[in-house]
């Protein structure tokens, strides 16, 4: 692995508001080695997708920059991999011609036989070998984001990006596309990015977990080296001495934010609403008596 393959250096994103700027992250910086798996976790609204996003090239930095194996990021690219929480598919077309649609677009110089094995074979490493000709209604919640997680790869980037890739599954879904998306990831190693909200998901793919500190100006507050050996068996990770100790830091962490947060939001001001419809109707009838 060389150092710094994927360099993320003071990232700052400023929106305007009808009240003024708001800065949403400030001074994010995070590198990583090349073949690295690392996670961002973090409260929602902290900027976590934004920064995502700007590694992406979909939103552009108010300041600071992104460079990818030595080149800079200013735009979309095939080189970046990007997997949604809700796979962008188009419902007319099948899953296979989903993915040749990424490949065609990557590979326009091989046979047209070649594209189509390519896509036809990261969809049967994806568990979708019986499903190539179905189209996205005929296919679940968990296997349209297998088509996604098939479309990424099969570009061949040099860096995956993901958002919250299973937020939207049920949990037994969601344990089993992390598998496969390990799976996918111990063949070739690609760099990867991931946004998540889940602790155990954070810990059981990641070489190293980034906590976010909460927004506005958010940054990166801590980072946690995870020590399981690779490749993983969730069953041993469970098992390993430091996973408990390892989760209930990052908890810590997530909570230590949370109260920071309460602490800072000034008090709400004294309601002036008039009294609802029983507490009018009770002091009436105590009028009367």
């Amino acid at each position: 692995m060389s150092s710094k393959y994927l360099e993320i250096f003071k990232i700052e994103k400023t929106f305007p508001t009808p009240t003024g700027p708001l800065v949403v992250v400030r001074d994010f910086d995070l590198w990583l080695r090349e073949g690295e798996f690392v996670s961002i976790i973090g409260h929602s609204g902290c900027g976590k997708s934004t920064v995502l996003s700007i590694v992406a090239g979909l939103t552009q930095a108010t300041s600071g920059g992104v460079v990818l194996a030595g080149r800079e990021v200013t735009e979309p690219g095939p080189d970046r991999g990007v997997v949604f929480q809700a796979p962008c598919l188009l419902h007319w077309l099948s899953a296979l011609d989903n993915v040749l649609l990424g490949v065609d677009e990557v590979h326009p110089r091989k046979p047209k036989a070649e594209r189509r094995r390519i896509a036809a074979e990261t969809l049967e490493l994806v568990g979708l070998g019986d499903s190539l000709d179905k189209k996205p209604a005929e296919l679940s919640a968990g296997m349209r984001q297998r088509v996604g997680l098939a479309h990424a790869f099969a570009l061949s980037p040099k860096c995956l990006l993901l958002d919250e890739p299973f937020g939207m599954l049920d949990s037994l879904t969601r344990i089993e596309l992390q598998d496969v998306l390990l799976e996918l990831w111990r063949q070739d190693k690609k760099t990867a990015l991931m946004v998540t909200h889940d602790v155990d998901e954070a810990l059981f793919v990641s070489d190293r977990v980034v906590m976010m500190t909460n927004g506005p100006e958010a940054k990166v507050g801590e980072i946690l080296t995870i020590p399981f050996e690779r490749p993983r068996e969730r069953a041993r990770v469970l098992e390993h001495p430091e996973y408990y100790a390892l989760r209930e830091r990052l908890i810590g962490f997530l909570e230590n934010e949370e109260k920071s947060r309460r602490t800072s939001e000034p008090e709400p001001a004294p309601s002036r609403a008039r009294p609802g419809f029983w507490a009018s109707m009770a002091s009436r009838a105590a009028r009367r008596a």
